[in-house]
């Protein structure tokens, strides 16, 4: 594994300039080469490290074309970021707590300073609307700034227990978290899943999927930049059979956090568990957005489109079935479809870019495949049925592009019912009675999310209860914040990855006695 590189790239918080004749291809591979001047690679001891291993190529999910190619870093790869990151937590958590808040501070300060950059990286390298980038980079400023604020606060307890002791606990960190986070968000996972375990003193090591990695390193160099210590912020780039193996069954890792499919976050737990590691998972979703007839008809129309098209329905938290009161069913889903058809599909770079492509060439095909199951399975194609001419006719054709889809008619027979598409597919039905819409809302594996539409307050509140997800919303959807509790039930996983009690989930109780009786007195027998 090679060790080449600048230590953090560019360091200007100025985006490269956007040219409307350029493609998001051409972009994205300028932006690598200001950032990655010796090549894309793992970040490792302050420095990006080129890979030996098998070539990666990466194409442009809304034109096609290849943009960037890297090593795998491979075994030998994973084992140096991890031996860099063992020495990084023992530097680091043996760093004065109000230091490591004023540091994680000023990585909350440097990501906004980079947050156009950031944008224009991740829109470029993943086909995600410029305008969604934007959010997350602001967002990943704000998850640094917020644990910066518990890393200080990090608090044990004193116990009274019988005979002459004090007794107290403290809150110890893991060691080497490593992170393994998904194509679908890159940027944003990345920063979620490592600003709490870095306030709680370990070091971390992200491992992106293969397709993204190029803006989990970026934010890694600024992290650096910002002043966290070599080892404590590394970034392992390569494949989930040779990097992501060695990184989550090795023992000199803690704890392993993982956000991915369910077969995938399955085999991940099972290879840790089998080191003696323990995981946090959070996996897919196939939530359910009920409607209700008495509820506010347009903003609710406006939060399904929201719930599933936002993202190009690239979210694990997607409301990707759409249960409507049969009363206003006919209206609601016609609804619906007029606005989807309406939403704007384009370069990503564009700004009024709405929907973006398919960012993985194997989601593509298995989206599309899904969409005619569905179709096979009884459902009635509402929209989706053709791409727009602006698509068709440009430099776009050679895109990974599904427009937004809704199927109605999804019956509980149907494969689409419980099956997670992951894509800009909303299956749409009608149901009677309230106990029905839970009973429909219940009938999955998963547990992630979900969302009802009402004006009855009671309803509103029982429903809620009543549903079983990590996280339920009430005349509204996928409203997420650092500060509450994020998870799921069931397959969709288990573990929270935010909120103040995530720390509990980085940090391991310690209890310490110490005897105050007098000196000679003898001691207890105690045995566990």
């Amino acid at each position: 594994m090679s060790t080449t590189s600048s230590t953090s790239g560019s360091t200007t918080g100025t985006a490269l300039p956007l040219d409307a004749t350029t493609s998001s291809a051409a972009t994205a591979r300028a932006v690598l080469d200001a950032h990655f001047p010796h090549g894309l690679g793992s970040f490792v001891d302050g420095r990006v490290a080129v890979g030996r291993g098998e070539s990666v190529v990466l194409t442009s999910s809304a034109t096609g074309e290849r943009f960037a190619e890297y090593a795998d870093a491979g075994a030998e790869g994973a084992d140096s970021v991890l031996a860099s990151a063992v020495r990084g937590a023992e530097v680091w958590a043996a760093t004065d707590p109000f230091e490591r808040a004023a540091i994680l501070r000023e990585v909350a300060r440097t990501v906004a300073a980079h947050a156009e950059e950031l944008a224009v990286l991740e829109s470029a390298t993943t086909g995600k609307p410029l305008r969604d980038t934007r959010v997350e980079a602001a967002k990943v400023s704000e998850m640094f700034g917020y644990y910066a604020g518990w890393a200080d606060k990090i608090l044990g307890h004193t116990i009274p227990v019988p005979g002459n002791w004090h007794t107290y606990t403290e809150r110890v960190p893991w060691g080497v978290v490593v992170a393994v986070t998904p194509w679908n968000a890159p940027l944003f996972t990345g920063g979620w899943n490592s600003a709490a375990p870095l306030a709680a003193g370990n070091a971390v090591v992200v491992k992106p999927s293969e397709f993204t990695p190029a803006s989990t390193v970026r934010l890694a160099q600024l992290a650096h930049q910002a002043g966290l210590p070599d080892g404590v912020f590394n970034v392992a780039t390569g494949l989930g059979g040779t990097v992501g193996a060695s990184l989550t069954a090795d023992r000199r890792v803690g704890k392993v956090s993982f956000i991915g499919s369910v077969g995938t976050g399955r085999r991940v737990a099972v290879a840790a568990a089998a080191a003696g590691i323990p995981a946090v998972l959070e996996l897919g979703g196939k939530s359910a957005n009920i409607v209700f007839a008495d509820a506010d008809l347009d903003r609710a129309a406006d939060g399904a489109i929201s719930a599933i098209f936002s993202g190009a329905g690239q979210s694990c938290v997607a409301g990707s079935r759409l249960l409507v009161e049969r009363s206003v069913h006919a209206e609601f889903v016609a609804t619906v479809a007029e606005r989807a058809a309406r939403l704007r599909l384009g370069d990503p770079l564009d700004p009024a870019t709405e929907v973006g492509p398919i960012i993985t060439p194997s989601q593509y095909d298995t989206v599309t495949s899904l969409i005619e199951a569905g179709v096979a399975g009884g459902a009635r194609r509402v929209t989706g049925d053709r791409l727009p001419d602006r698509l068709t006719g440009s430099g776009l054709a050679g895109g990974r592009w599904v427009p937004p889809t809704l199927l109605d008619g999804v019956t509980p027979a149907n494969p689409l019912e419980t099956t997670e598409v992951f894509g800009p597919v909303v299956g749409a039905d009608a149901f009677d009675t309230e106990a029905e819409a839970i009973a429909r809302a219940n009938a999955t594996d998963f547990g992630l999310a979900g969302a009802v539409w009402t004006g009855d307050v009671a309803r509103a509140h029982h429903v809620a209860r009543a549903v079983r997800a990590g996280t339920f919303w009430i005349n509204s959807y996928k409203t997420i914040h650092v500060a509450v509790p994020f998870g799921g039930f069931g397959d969709s996983g288990h573990g929270r990855s935010s909120g103040p009690g995530v720390l509990d989930e980085y940090t391991q109780t310690k209890a310490v006695w110490t005897p105050t009786r007098a000196a000679g007195a003898p001691f207890p027998s105690l045995s566990y």
